[in-house]
C-alpha cells in the first residue's frame, strides 16, 4: 500500500523510495570492503548494533520520498522540524528536500480541516500547551458550525477579491490560514524519517501531527523492517492506539 488517508481530507503517499535494510548493512561493511548480496541474520544483528549504539551515518544512505496533504498547523510544525534537523544532535542529516504548493500560483478550490464535533479537546489541567479531554459532543457542534462559518466568510471574501482582479498571492491574506490544506513533497534519509517518527509518535505530540506519523510509520515499514524497527521508539504502542 503506498497511500493512507488521515484526518477528514487529509493523506501521507508514498512517491519513490531508494534502498533496504540491506543498503544500510551494506553501508556500514564498506569500511571493510564486504558486501552481502541478500540480507541474512548477520546483517539484522549489524543493523540492531548501529541503532542501539547510535551508528545512525549507514541509515542516511537510503532515501524515503513522500507527498503529503495536510492543514498548515501540522505542516508548519513538520516544517519546524526539517529546518532544525541538520542542526540536532545525534542527527548529522541535511540530506532533506520540501517543495510546496503555492498560492502565488494555483488557485484550485481551497480545502479546509474541520474537526467533527467530537474531536475538539479542552486545554491540558498542567501544561500551557498540548491538549486534554474531549470537550462535550454539544460544544462541539456549536464550535464546527461557527468554524465553518468563518471559514465561509473568508472564502466570500477571497474570491471577490479575485474577481476585482486583485492578485492571488494578495487575495489569499482573506482565506483562514491554519487549518487550510497544503500539498508538499518531502524527501529525506531514513535516518531523518525515523528521527521525525520518534518525535511525532510521542503521547504529547499535537494529535494530528500523530495522525500524520502514524501513516508515514505505516508506509515505511514494511520496506525496511528491521531498520525502522531498531530506530523507532514505541511503534507499536503508536500503532495500537
Amino acid at each position: 500500500m503506498s497511500f493512507e488517508k488521515v484526518l477528514d481530507k487529509g493523506y501521507v503517499r508514498l512517491v519513490n523510495h531508494m534502498g533496504s535494510d540491506l543498503t544500510v548493512a551494506n553501508a556500514a561493511r564498506v569500511s571493510y570492503a564486504k558486501e552481502s548480496v541478500e540480507l541474512t541474520e548477520r546483517d539484522r544483528k549489524l543493523i540492531r548494533f548501529l541503532a542501539r549504539e547510535g551508528h545512525t551515518s549507514p541509515f542516511r544512505h537510503v532515501m524515503v520520498q513522500f507527498e503529503i496533504y495536510a492543514p498548515l498547523m501540522v505542516a508548519r510544525q513538520w516544517w519546524k522540524y526539517i529546518i532544525g534537523s541538520s542542526h540536532m544532535e545525534g542527527t548529522g542529516d541535511s540530506l532533506e528536500a520540501w517543495n510546496e504548493s503555492s498560492r502565488r500560483y494555483i488557485t484550485e478550490e481551497p480545502e479546509f480541516y474541520i474537526p467533527s464535533h467530537s474531536e475538539w479537546r479542552g486545554a491540558p489541567a498542567h501544561s500551557k500547551q498540548g491538549s486534554g479531554e474531549p470537550l462535550p459532543q454539544e460544544q462541539g457542534e456549536k464550535l464546527s458550525k461557527e468554524l465553518i462559518e468563518y471559514i465561509e466568510m473568508g472564502m466570500d471574501k477571497y474570491e471577490a477579491a479575485l474577481e476585482a482582479g486583485v492578485c492571488a498571492e494578495q487575495a489569499r491574506l482573506f482565506l483562514p490560514s491554519y487549518g487550510m490544506y497544503i500539498r508538499w513533497y518531502w524527501t529525506a534519509s531514513l535516518q531523518s524519517v525515523c528521527h521525525f517518527l520518534n518525535q511525532r509518535l510521542m503521547h504529547d505530540a499535537q494529535k494530528e501531527i500523530q495522525m500524520y506519523a502514524k501513516a508515514v510509520l505505516t508506509l515505511s515499514e514494511p520496506l525496511f523492517p528491521v531498520a525502522v524497527s531498531e530506530m523507532v521508539n514505541g511503534k507499536e504502542e503508536a500503532l495500537i492506539g
